[in-house]
C-alpha cells in the first residue's frame, strides 16, 4: 500500500488457501489496546491461512488419489485418447464429498471452535477500542469548548 493510505489493504485471493490476506494499517500514534486488537487479527488471519492451504492442500490431493483410484478400478487411464483428463459422475465425486467432510468433521469441529474464540476475542477488542476513542473524543470535545 502506499505510504499515505490509513486503511487496511485487501490483496488478492492465496493460491494456496483461496483467503484474500489483509495489509493492516498501523496509524503513527496506535494506542497498546489498538496495537493488540491488530495484533489478534493478524493472529487470527494467519490462522486462518494456516488451515485453509493444510485443508485445501489434503482435499486436492485426496480427490487425485479417489479419481485416480475409481479410473483404474475401471480399467481407465487419467486421460483418455483425446488427452483430456478423464472425469467421475457426479454421484461418484458425492461419494468422495461425502466421505471427505465425515473424515475431516472432528478437525471442522475444532477450527471452528477456535475461530469463534478468536472472533469472539477480537470484537470484544474493538468494543473496547470503540469506547476508548468515544472517551477520548469526548475528553477533547469537554477541553475545547
Amino acid at each position: 500500500p502506499p505510504a499515505h493510505s490509513r486503511n487496511d489493504w485487501i490483496g488478492p485471493p492465496d493460491k494456496h488457501s483461496n483467503l484474500r490476506p489483509v495489509i493492516f494499517y498501523v496509524p503513527p500514534k496506535e494506542s497498546p489496546l489498538e496495537r493488540r486488537l491488530r495484533e489478534a487479527r493478524q493472529e487470527a488471519q494467519a490462522c486462518d491461512q494456516r488451515f485453509w492451504a493444510r485443508h485445501n492442500r489434503a482435499f486436492r490431493q485426496e480427490k487425485e488419489e479417489f479419481i485416480y483410484s475409481r479410473l483404474k478400478a475401471k480399467g481407465l487411464e487419467m486421460r483418455d485418447e483425446t488427452g483430456q483428463k478423464a472425469t467421475l459422475s457426479a454421484e461418484e465425486m458425492a461419494d468422495f464429498y461425502k466421505d471427505f467432510l465425515s473424515k475431516n468433521f472432528r478437525k471442522h469441529m475444532r477450527y471452528n471452535r477456535d475461530w469463534y474464540k478468536r472472533n469472539f476475542t477480537i470484537t470484544f477488542l474493538m468494543g473496547q477500542v470503540a469506547l476508548a476513542r468515544a472517551l477520548r473524543w469526548l475528553r477533547w470535545k469537554k477541553k475545547n469548548i
